[in-house]
């Protein structure tokens, strides 16, 4: 496990000014060196009403002209800058989820897109009682939709696969 860099944890919890100074630091050096023209704002994330679902406690939003280079191809571009500086930070992967970063609203847009899907397939499976494959997708997005779904009722879902290839599968829910 790597260090962390001095200060950035402080009895175990995120130390937001000690880690928006980190991420400045960090984010002047990789869009200078990598030529973005972008800007960003890092401020302190809302608390969200379900702590299920994804609940950062620091924001990192960015704007200007190459914004959509960070939205293409399902924001690959965005995703890698957010790991790599979280690497830079040396953070426990156990504080990645607490800081995210954004662009025209992506990932609130992204989570109601699987919220609508993972309800769709709850409706499907209902009315047909045949059960539903999602396609194979990256853990997180697999936990999010198992947890939309279990708040679905007449479904159950569980995982099958393994590593790429795990995948949720909705099932009716068996009735006595």
């Amino acid at each position: 496990m790597a260090t962390p860099h001095p200060n950035l944890i402080v009895n175990g919890k995120l130390d937001h000014q000690a880690v928006s100074a980190e991420l400045r630091r960090c984010l002047d050096t990789l869009l200078r060196k990598a030529r973005f023209e972008l800007a960003y704002e890092i401020r302190a994330a809302e608390p969200a009403a379900s702590t299920a679902l994804e609940n950062p406690e620091i924001l990192v939003i960015f704007r200007g002209r190459d914004q959509d280079l960070l939205l293409e191809r399902n924001a690959e571009l965005l995703k890698a800058l957010e790991y790599l500086t979280l690497r830079w930070l040396r953070l426990d992967p156990q504080f990645y989820g607490r800081i995210r970063f954004d662009a025209r609203d992506y990932r609130s847009t992204r989570i109601e897109e699987l919220k609508l899907s993972a309800r769709v397939a709850a409706e499907r499976v209902r009315e047909t009682r045949t059960p539903f494959h999602f396609n194979p997708m990256l853990p997180y997005t697999t936990l999010f939709r198992s947890l939309v779904l279990q708040e679905e009722p007449g479904v159950r879902t569980s995982s099958e696969g393994t590593g790429p290839d795990r995948q949720v599968v909705v099932y009716p829910e068996e009735t006595a």
